[in-house]
């Protein structure tokens, strides 16, 4: 396959799989039942945090999450007490734990108190072509306060080597414009050019077989080689590119 024929087909996959039709069984219907800016991206990091293992287990344990939260993340995140903490000691989702929920609520208090919410802590330390270490610096921030060890493995850090999958698609759902009622383009302050595909198992596998990917593991350095093949085929929007490779693997089995 040409690199040009290699780009039409992968067109063709993104017209149909950026459709609303996506959200019947993506987490990111989770966020989509808000309006509010700051509704909409807490409960997108909170929902992308989540992100792995059986999608109708994410998507069901983001909605309980979003319950314990009132449905009104923002105002729960701003105004909660000791008291209303008490009842997120029973969430769990895979490894994340009650005690991991608690520091996650305590964080994003501290982000939109001091650091001028989620958008501002990325924007902030964000570069030309690229928003992994903008990443990395997010995760010294979010993790200023006393904390217990074990919660920081649940946001990755780029330049410890990670492909930092659920980050980088929490950012393709800010970003990416929302003219398919897909993703949200909320955050206007970074562009769609900067963003890197959220690099799993699936989307990793259809990418080596189209000969764009040739590291075997998913982490950092295979992140930045998909990232450059992709800019070849888009350099505007790279990452539109998710929804095709995701779509390939997952719903065709390529």
């Amino acid at each position: 396959m040409t690199q040009s024929e290699l780009k039409t087909f992968l067109d063709e996959k993104v017209v149909q799989y950026n459709h609303p039709k996506f959200l019947e069984s993506d987490p990111i219907q989770v966020p989509h039942r808000f309006s509010k800016k700051e509704d909409i991206e807490i409960c997108g990091f909170l929902t992308a945090t989540i992100a792995w293992g059986n999608r109708k287990s994410i998507i069901n344990n983001a909605l309980h999450l979003m319950d314990l939260l009132d449905n009104a993340p923002h105002d729960f995140i701003a105004n909660h007490s000791e008291s209303d903490l008490d009842r997120l000691s029973s969430f769990v989702h895979r490894t994340f734990n009650g005690l991991d929920l608690h520091y996650f609520i305590q964080s994003l208090k501290n982000i939109y108190q001091n650091h001028g919410g989620l958008e501002s802590t990325f924007s902030n330390h964000q570069e030309k072509d690229s928003l992994q270490p903008a990443i990395s610096m997010f995760k010294k921030v979010f993790f200023e306060l006393p904390h217990e060890q074990r919660t920081q493995k649940h946001v990755s850090d780029p330049l410890k080597g990670s492909a930092a999958k659920r980050i980088n698609m929490f950012l393709r759902w800010m970003v990416r414009d929302n003219s398919t009622g897909v993703d949200f383009g909320l955050w206007k302050s970074i562009s769609p050019s900067q963003l890197s595909c959220p690099l799993d198992v699936h989307s990793g596998n259809v990418a080596r077989k189209l000969k764009l990917l040739r590291r075997k593991q998913n982490d950092a350095k295979a992140l930045v080689e998909l990232d450059k093949s992709l800019r070849k085929l888009d350099q505007v929007d790279p990452v539109k590119y998710d929804f095709a490779l995701f779509g390939l693997g997952v719903f065709e089995k390529f």
